[in-house]
């Protein structure tokens, strides 16, 4: 009972500071769009989704971090030390490829000046660091410290990007504010790296590092499948049913995201498990959220079409709720993929990336429309959630030391 509090305690405390940062990163979104003309927004829309693949290395390291110190609480020192080491020097690694990715993104990106992406890289730098303070927050279980981070990187985003846009109304403005930004999260995680003493175990980086490049490909692998039908629909659609289609995301992308603090909270005892009543656990908490979603939207479908943008995206009305069902689905993927690499599962990837070329060659043998995209994205998913469920892979736990 005990531990089913603690649990409930910490996921309300990690919803709400995921809440606070989705609202505060919105919030800046709506700055944006209102202080800058829509071709820079467009341009400022592209950077961020420079930042968002480049933050995949950070959750890379949070995934690793979590586990290793759930897995072995008593080296916690030592696992933090080592982890320090390594997340400054990936987050060196990160920063600097993009920065010199200006060379080719600023042209392909259609921006005036090299320096919103140097400054995109610079952004980086703390947001890796940060990834690597949510994974100690996680393993250690101090929900508290673990919401103040989430709270600060929204607050950063939203005070800082907009400080930037008051100053000088561009994506360079924005973008300096964003990375100055960037570090009030690592100040607000900051404790959870000082005053630590490593005893006489020396943990090895070469393995930590190791773990930390397979986790970011699992991850990496995810977010291209999560997100591919986005680009897909820009690419087949004519731009009437493209932006039909952008506003359906909206949906999917809310059932997508809101169940996954379930995941962030319940990843030690996922990591600790020995048995899959934890998995099962985690697994019919993000499908009854995704229930709800899908019924809340099958029986209330005008109010949702207020929700993604209004009367003029009337001719979706009656599919909203596919893209609810595919949300949810790809919600319970994020989840296994998750519980995969707090067993150390890395083989999960090999199935992302065939769930990822099953959506293409459906998309692009089949020529589906708004209905039959959607369609995919959801029995896709689905499929290999069930899959990755009933087949559990093999896992290997790591030497520590």
């Amino acid at each position: 009972m005990r531990s089913a509090r603690t649990t409930m305690t910490g996921g309300t405390l990690v919803a709400a500071g995921m809440m606070g940062m989705n609202i505060a990163v919105y919030g800046f979104n709506v700055v944006s769009a209102r202080l800058l003309v829509p071709k820079e927004f467009g341009a400022l829309t592209a950077l961020f989704g420079i930042i968002l693949v480049g933050t995949v290395s950070a959750l890379g390291l949070q995934a690793v971090t979590a586990r290793r110190i759930a897995v072995d609480p008593d080296h916690a020192d030592e696992i933090i030390s080592a982890t320090l080491r390594v997340t400054l020097m990936v987050a060196g690694m990160v920063g600097l490829v993009v920065a010199v990715a200006t060379l080719g993104l600023t042209p392909a990106l259609k921006l005036g000046s090299y320096w919103p992406v140097v400054l995109c890289g610079a952004a980086l730098v703390p947001l890796t660091i940060m990834g690597a303070q949510c994974g100690i927050a996680q393993g250690l279980e101090r929900w508290g410290a673990l919401t103040a981070i989430y709270l600060g990187n929204g607050i950063g985003r939203l005070v800082g990007g907009t400080i930037g846009l008051a100053v000088s109304a561009t994506p360079t403005g924005a973008m300096v504010g964003l990375a100055v930004g960037s570090w009030l999260p690592v100040l607000a995680g900051a404790r959870l790296m000082m005053g630590r003493s490593p005893g006489t175990a020396v943990i090895s980086r070469r393995p930590l590092l190791r773990e930390a490049l397979l986790s970011t490909h699992a991850l990496l692998a995810y977010f291209v499948l999560s997100n591919m039908d986005s680009l897909i629909a820009r690419n087949r659609f004519d731009e009437h049913d493209s932006g039909l289609y952008a506003s359906g995301l909206i949906l999917a992308k809310a059932a997508l995201f809101f169940p996954q603090f379930v995941s962030v909270v319940l990843f030690p005892n996922l990591a600790r498990a020995t048995t899959h009543h934890a998995r099962l656990r985690a697994v019919s908490l993000v499908v009854a959220f995704g229930s709800v979603a899908v019924a809340a939207t099958a029986v209330l479908p005008k109010v949702a079409l207020i929700l993604v943008g209004g009367d003029q995206y009337a001719e979706i009305t009656d599919r909203l709720w596919l893209f609810a069902v595919a949300g949810s689905s790809l919600a319970v993927v994020h989840l296994l993929v998750f519980d995969a690499l707090a067993r150390h599962a890395h083989g999960i990837v090999v199935m992302i990336w065939v769930a990822v070329a099953a959506v293409l060659a459906s998309a692009y043998g089949l020529g589906v429309g708004i209905t039959g995209l959607v369609i995919t994205m959801a029995t896709v998913s689905a499929v290999l959630a069930l899959v990755v469920y009933l087949a559990p892979l093999p896992s290997r736990e790591p030497p520590q030391h």
